[in-house]
């Protein structure tokens, strides 16, 4: 009897091990230790300008009217800067609240992209690539470490940015691609609280769960059939694997989107009981319950940032949209000892020029742009690199999206290099044959 417990628990042993070699969500070790355990992605789509944020520029104030190198008159910032924690990190009066984790915060004012067109550099600084379909950031992730939670996505986008593209898994397995939560509108660069559409029970309300499984096993039995006649079908793979993952959320995924349970302090401080910060808030408070509940990646996406005109409002008003929601995001996972595993970014796809357009707003510029990031193993309280005295490019410690993906990655203990993916007889990466690890901004 007793040598017969042994072999029962080592059925259940080897049976465990099978399913989790099987299982592509399963959680991976990393290629060394991780300083972060997950990503948010507060993705600002339209390309937030960076002199008028996180990119002070006293000399662009100064020479406000002069002629610019481009025949426009520069244009000062309306806002003033203040400097901010003990680090004296230099933030636009724009975020009050953000400024208060200005000594969490690392700056980084020397982004470049390859290009000034807002599909292609949403895609890059996606994918890596504007030119040809990639594996999205938080594909590769998901593919390098699994998830934590099986069911659950293991990266979520919510209200996600325009093109399936920029969440998508390309020629990975489809199961490592984004699960989008939450509309996108048409208007490619409207405002995340605009025409959203609640989040639906996804409990099926004709089968009860022992029919669904009986239905499931039914229709993978069809979808195995064909793998077997076809030997090789990534996609009826990823509907088998997502089917399945479906049939699990069913348990999770109602309870880990409902904030209807939190606590009132909690609501009012992500800003659910004002209407300018109800919705981005509510998103925030539900990134948080996601990387609690073991998401790996999850992305917010916020727009429009696109201001060739009327400057003022609306930098006014998308800023005050956002800046205490993400304060508030920042001050409850430090509460709860989740932000030193937790990278959060802030990020646009490029910034805008320091010259004026129209007389009240910004053109594109792709040669220089701000970005900051907090926790996950960045340091805090530091401005990295810089551009010139107007704005224009980046001039010291340039970083490209490249070398961002690649430090992103170190960040969660993934050597760039080595997380690669076989495909049409090469092995791919997300930074293809670029990227070098920014290691002064990490802790």
């Amino acid at each position: 009897m007793s040598g017969g417990f042994g072999y029962l628990a080592f059925s259940a042993l080897s049976t465990l091990a099978a399913a989790k070699e099987t299982n592509p969500l399963a959680p991976r070790a990393p290629h060394f230790p991780a300083r972060a355990k997950r990503v948010i992605f507060l993705c600002m789509q339209g390309g937030p300008s960076h002199v008028d944020t996180f990119d002070y520029k006293p000399d662009l104030n100064k020479d406000t009217g002069k002629q610019a190198r481009s025949f426009a008159k520069l244009l000062g910032s309306p806002w003033e800067f203040g400097r901010h924690g003990e680090s004296g990190l230099p933030i636009s009066s724009l975020f009050p609240q953000l400024a208060s984790h200005a000594d969490k915060l690392c700056l980084i004012n020397s982004m470049h992209t390859d290009l000034p067109n807002h599909p292609q550099a949403q895609t890059q600084l996606h994918t890596g690539n504007f030119q040809f379909v990639r594996p999205s950031l938080g594909a590769w992730t998901l593919y390098g470490l699994g998830s934590e939670n099986a069911s659950l996505p293991g990266f979520i986008t919510i209200a996600p940015p325009n093109g399936a593209q920029n969440y998508g898994s390309a020629f990975l397995p489809a199961i490592y691609q984004g699960t989008p939560v939450g509309k996108q509108r048409r208007n490619r660069f409207a405002r995340t609280g605009e025409d959203s559409q609640p989040i639906q029970n996804i409990e099926n309300s004709r089968l009860n769960r022992d029919l669904q499984r009986v239905q499931l096993d039914f229709v993978k039995s069809l979808n195995r059939e064909k793998l077997a006649r076809e030997k090789f079908h990534p996609e009826v793979e990823g509907i088998i694997e997502s089917f399945e993952l479906a049939f699990r959320m069913q348990d999770e995924v109602p309870e880990v989107l409902d904030v209807a349970g939190e606590p009132e302090s909690m609501k009012k401080l992500y800003g659910l009981d004002k209407q300018e910060t109800r919705q981005f808030g509510q998103q925030c408070l539900v990134a948080r319950r996601m990387a609690e509940a073991g998401v790996r990646f999850i992305e917010i996406t916020h727009g429009n940032w696109d201001h060739h005109r009327n400057l003022v409002n609306s930098m006014e008003t998308n800023c005050a949209e956002i800046d205490q929601p993400i304060a508030a995001l920042l001050s409850d996972l430090e509460s709860r000892d989740m932000l030193d595993e937790t990278l959060v970014i802030w990020a646009g796809e490029f910034g805008r020029t320091p010259h004026a357009q129209g007389g009240n707003g910004r053109d594109h510029n792709n040669k220089g742009f701000s970005l900051w990031m907090a926790g996950g193993g960045v340091k805090g309280g530091l401005r990295y690199g810089a551009t010139d005295e107007y704005g224009y490019q980046a001039v010291e410690n340039k970083v490209h999206i490249h070398d961002w993906h690649a430090t992103i990655l170190h960040l969660m203990g993934l050597d760039h290099t080595k997380l690669t993916y076989r495909y049409a007889g090469r092995d791919f990466r997300l930074t293809d044959v670029h990227g070098n690890v920014v290691t002064d901004i990490v802790s």
